[in-house]
């Protein structure tokens, strides 16, 4: 019998005690026993996997955000656990880019009879410590989207808050100027907002942050975004639709080791969580996750 720990963050927009209930019954029916436990503040999710690595579980499901799956990964780096996701954030940035079920069922489903699939990882680090990323990394618009967004809204509203929110900041955007190193190449800019992608989509399906990014490719995306108030802002969107990287309002380097600087420091976010301030740097973990998606 497979032993599956299940990590929930109440605090998620979209999860609830009914769609815990619903997974632990799939995963008993599909022959597994389950080791559920609830995180109630930061660092709970990688304190609980860390146990599960050392008790020898065969995979932990994440019932949750991308960042509560950050802090799960944070507990196992390393570890050769395979990981199972079933959505409860807002975004859901992960299981969305790598096509996995919303439903609760449908994904417990894939955790119990799923294969392991290796993606990389992202290693972040400033003067707050080191962490990991799934999804991305940056400064800018997107870290004080997250920063403004209050946790009520996005239960309330869920990805609706990041919108409303969204329009508001970029009713004053404005670039500022960074200094971004890729693989020791400095380059000077200004940019409205950087992110350092390991993820392609930033609203699955519907918009990707720039075309041929992958999560199993060696590489780091750098995206630089420029742009002033709102038509600038509607121009870079439309730009990212069409997936076009003119060189201007939209620049992209790829490696595997960034480093972000600004003066003054900006606030910075990893997979959607506020993660201190600028300087930053990023480096990539090859194959660094083992996550569970469906067999077939």
């Amino acid at each position: 019998m497979r032993r599956i720990l299940l990590i929930t963050n109440p605090a998620a927009a979209r999860t609830r005690k009914a769609v815990t209930d619903i997974v632990v019954s799939v995963l008993k029916r599909e022959g597994c026993s389950v080791d559920l436990v609830e995180t109630t503040g930061h660092g709970d999710a990688a304190r609980a996997a860390r146990a599960g690595a050392d008790d020898n579980v065969d995979a932990i499901a994440v019932y949750g955000g991308d960042g509560t799956v950050m802090q799960t990964v944070a507990g196992i780096a390393g570890r050769n656990i395979p990981v199972g996701l079933i959505p409860g954030g807002t975004g859901n940035l992960l299981a969305r880019n790598l096509g996995l079920p919303r439903k609760p069922a449908a994904a417990a489903r894939v955790i119990a009879r799923g294969r392991p699939r290796a993606i990389d990882l992202g290693r972040f680090k400033n003067s707050d410590g080191a962490q990991y990323f799934s999804v991305a990394c940056g400064s800018g618009f997107d870290a004080e989207l997250m920063a403004r967004t209050s946790s009520a809204a996005k239960r309330r509203w869920g990805f609706a808050a990041y919108v409303a929110c969204g329009y508001k900041l970029v009713l004053d955007a404005a670039p500022v100027p960074y200094r971004v190193s890729v693989d020791g190449k400095a380059f000077d800019v200004e940019a409205t907002s950087i992110m350092v992608a390991n993820c392609r989509q930033f609203i699955p399906p519907f918009l990707s942050i720039a075309p041929g990014i992958s999560l199993d490719d060696g590489q780091l995306d750098v995206v630089v975004i420029k742009a002033r108030g709102l038509w600038q802002s509607v121009g870079v969107l439309w730009r990212m639709l069409r997936q076009r990287v003119d060189g201007v309002a939209i620049r992209r380097f790829r490696g595997r080791d960034v480093r972000v600087e600004a003066h003054p420091d900006r606030l910075v976010q990893l997979d959607g969580e506020i993660g201190g301030h600028t300087p930053f740097s990023a480096t990539i973990v090859d194959r660094g996750l083992s996550v569970l998606v469906p067999a077939q």
